[in-house]
C-alpha cells in the first residue's frame, strides 16, 4: 500500500515522502495514529493544501523535544529487584517500570516514547533510549540491582557477578592419592618428626 507520510517515520522517510508499505503495517499503525494517509489524489490534495501547517506544527513539537530532551542530561535510573545468586530477575522490568521511575523524577514522558530493543530479565547497567519526538532521542542509564549496595558498585563499572564468584587462589588444597580406592581420604603419612622415638 502507498502511503503519504504525515511525520517522520524511522527507516521509512520524512514528511511528505510517499512509500510502500505492508497493508497491515498501514492499517493497524500508521494509519490509526494519524502518522500517514493513503496516497490516493484527493488525499495528495488535502496533504498539500495543509503541508505548511503540518510542517510547522511539527517544527513546534520538535522544538519542545529538545527542549524536554535538555533535561535528559546524566539521567541514571536505579531499579532495586529481587534476583537469583546468578543475577537472574524474578521477572522482568517492563516499560511501564521506567515510565514510573522517570515519572517520579519530574520528567514528562509517555509510555511508547520508551524503546527496549529487549526485556531486562539480568541485574546489570542498560542504555535504554527514549524517543521524545520522531526525530529527538535521549539514551538513560537503567541500573537494575538487589540492593542500593550493588546498585552503587554497578554505577562505579564493577561487575558484581564477577566480583561474586571470583575463585579463591589461596584456598585449601587436598592431597591426591591416585591409586586409592574411591571415596577413600588420602592417607597421612608421618614425617621424619614425627615418627615415634623408642
Amino acid at each position: 500500500m502507498d502511503v503519504i507520510l504525515l511525520e517522520r517515520v524511522e527507516k521509512l522517510g520524512a514528511i511528505g515522502d510517499v512509500v510502500t508499505v505492508k497493508d497491515g503495517f498501514a492499517r493497524n499503525f500508521l494509519l490509526p495514529r494519524k502518522k500517514a494517509l493513503r496516497a490516493n489524489e484527493a488525499n495528495r490534495k488535502v496533504f498539500e493544501s495543509n503541508r505548511t501547517r503540518i510542517e510547522s506544527d511539527n517544527a513546534n513539537r520538535r522544538g519542545e523535544a529538545e527542549a524536554e530532551a535538555k533535561t535528559f542530561d546524566n539521567v541514571k535510573v536505579m531499579l532495586i529487584r529481587q534476583a537469583s545468586n546468578t543475577g537472574q530477575l524474578y521477572g522482568s522490568v517492563a516499560v511501564r517500570d521506567l515510565v514510573e521511575m522517570l515519572v517520579a523524577d519530574g520528567h514528562k514522558v509517555a509510555k511508547s516514547a520508551i524503546v527496549l530493543d529487549k526485556p531486562i530479565k539480568a541485574i546489570g547497567v542498560y542504555d535504554v533510549k527514549v524517543a521524545l519526538h520522531p526525530e529527538v532521542s535521549v539514551t538513560i542509564k537503567v541500573n537494575v540491582a538487589r540492593s542500593p549496595e550493588e546498585a552503587a558498585m554497578q554505577a562505579e563499572g564493577v561487575d558484581v557477578m564477577a566480583s561474586m564468584f571470583e575463585r579463591d587462589e589461596a584456598g585449601f588444597v587436598e592431597d591426591y592419592d591416585p591409586n586409592a580406592e574411591p571415596g577413600a581420604t588420602a592417607e597421612v603419612t608421618p614425617t621424619a618428626e614425627q615418627q615415634p622415638q623408642d
